[in-house]
């Protein structure tokens, strides 16, 4: 495995820690707590508003600008991936990782107070401006703060942090909704920010701050990436304006979506990432594949159950619940240091649980199948999932250099969040073609309407298990060292 040691210059190794200490020995415990708290409640915040905004769309007339609360999030949380790697990399992580978080309370905080549509839609905007900044910045702390042996354990505690938020999540989203109003959703997290942040900040100021050559003279921004990461928010913000009514005129956005993305794409991600080169482009392309297939059919699961089985929404968002846990166990696994030597192993079957589980969903069309089926491949999915996810942020780091983390790890989340948007925009636009309905159908349908044809399902979920198989053979190109035929004899 030597091809995969990361280049890593002796003054900036992290200072060797005795063998028994983990990630929440002595050593890391406090910079452990608190970056793990920040990502709690990052995922708290993920989990909860979505059941709060329908209420708030409805009380501010804004029905019609719906979407554009998730997709104001989105976009400017790309542009702040990029400009996020590139401060890490040159002042390192504590700068990007502060203003984060206070432009991500400061959107939540515009939101809960707005007396408007259209000033919730900037509060998402800020809002997710400053989640892309914490993103990368996060991966880059736990590039320079931990030694390599220490980081899937530190990843798999990324993915555990989710799985109470995705169980508590959408209930005490809904119990403060409907007994304090939904702005209490947005503005009561704030002030559960200020405690982690007092916790890292210090931890992270003397272990990863800083460029990583002090002595190196300061290296400017650049500024052509900078305009490639506004192009990429622009362009993914047309692409899902255009997906979310399909018409002949939604051609015009979607064209000049796709305009702006492909030169930023091809400017933003490591050379080869599209052709699958062996190394670290196989590592970004495969997070896209493996995180858009997914999630792309995953998002049709609850529509799928309501409308075609009969289920409550509730019950609906309960039978991925079980998913949550097995993602966390995928992601325990895979960092168990006797799983290092079969890491690629381990994700080619991880995509292979997620195909599995892709084709299976829409057996419960079937009115003699179970629903309970569902939940369990839906589970196996998420088990492949963790394996994969935690897996790509393990490589990634391994084969970055501590000077081009920032940039790595902000192409890594780039695929991951644009994969999202594209399959997204696909299946949502062969959704439509087959009957599928408008996009708010699903915060109409009451529990055992037919408002859905079953082949619009089927038309989403099969062609995202295609993918994943595709995610499958990815896997077998991490290793950047070529597979060399044995000589005839």
């Amino acid at each position: 495995m030597s091809a995969l040691e990361p280049r890593v210059p002796p003054t900036v190794a992290p200072v060797p820690s005795p063998p028994s200490s983990g990630i929440l020995g002595p050593a890391y415990r406090t910079l452990s707590v608190g970056i793990i708290s920040v990502v709690f409640l990052i995922a708290f915040e993920a989990t909860a508003v979505g059941t709060a905004m329908p209420v708030a769309a409805r009380e501010l007339e804004g029905i019609a600008l719906y979407a554009f609360a998730f997709s104001a999030y989105f976009t400017t949380s790309l542009f702040g991936m990029v400009l996020s790697g590139q401060w890490a990399d040159r002042q390192g992580p504590l700068r990007p990782l502060t203003v984060g978080i206070a432009s991500f309370a400061s959107g939540l905080v515009v939101a809960g107070t707005a007396g408007a549509m259209w000033v919730f839609v900037i509060g998402r905007a800020v809002q997710g401006f400053g989640g892309g900044l914490v993103i990368v910045a996060l991966y880059v702390v736990v590039s320079r703060a931990y030694e390599e042996r220490l980081r899937p354990a530190i990843m798999a505690a990324f993915a555990a942090s989710w799985v109470v938020p995705s169980i508590v999540g959408p209930l005490a989203s809904g119990t403060v909704t409907e007994h304090l109003g939904w702005r209490w959703v947005f503005l009561g997290i704030p002030a559960l920010v200020v405690v982690p942040l007092a916790v890292a900040l210090p931890a992270i100021r003397r272990t990863a701050s800083g460029p990583v050559d002090p002595d190196a003279p300061p290296v400017a921004f650049d500024r052509r990436r900078i305009r490639l990461a506004f192009g990429i928010s622009v362009g993914a913000g047309l692409l899902q304006y255009a997906a979310q009514d399909v018409g002949w005129w939604s051609l015009v956005p979607a064209a000049a979506g796709v305009a702006l993305l492909v030169p930023a794409v091809l400017g933003l991600l490591p050379r080869g990432t599209y052709l699958a080169r062996r190394g670290l482009p196989s590592v970004v392309l495969l997070r896209g594949v493996a995180a858009g297939s997914f999630i792309a059919a995953e998002s049709f699961v609850p529509l799928m159950l309501v409308t075609q089985r009969g289920l409550s929404p509730t019950l609906a968002g309960f039978s991925l619940a079980l998913g949550g846990l097995t993602w966390a166990g995928g992601s325990w696994v895979q960092s168990k240091g006797r799983m290092a030597p079969y890491r690629e192993r381990l994700m080619v079957g991880g995509m292979v649980m997620v195909a599995v589980a892709i084709a299976a969903a829409p057996a419960v069309l079937i009115e003699s199948v179970p629903v309970w089926t569902l939940a369990l491949a839906w589970a196996v999915g998420c088990l492949g999932m963790g394996l994969v996810i935690g897996s790509t942020s393990v490589l990634l780091l391994k084969l970055s250099a501590p000077q081009e983390a920032g940039a790595n790890s902000a192409a890594l989340q780039i695929s991951d969040a644009l994969a999202n948007v594209v399959l997204l925009a696909g299946g949502g636009a062969a959704f439509a073609a087959l009957g599928g309905g408008a996009v708010g159908a699903a915060h109409t349908v009451t529990a055992g309407g037919t408002a859905s044809h079953p082949a619009a399902f089927v038309v989403v979920f099969l062609p995202m298990a295609c993918v994943a198989l595709v995610g499958a053979w990815v896997a077998t190109r991490l290793d950047p060292r070529p597979v060399r035929e044995p000589a005839d004899a």
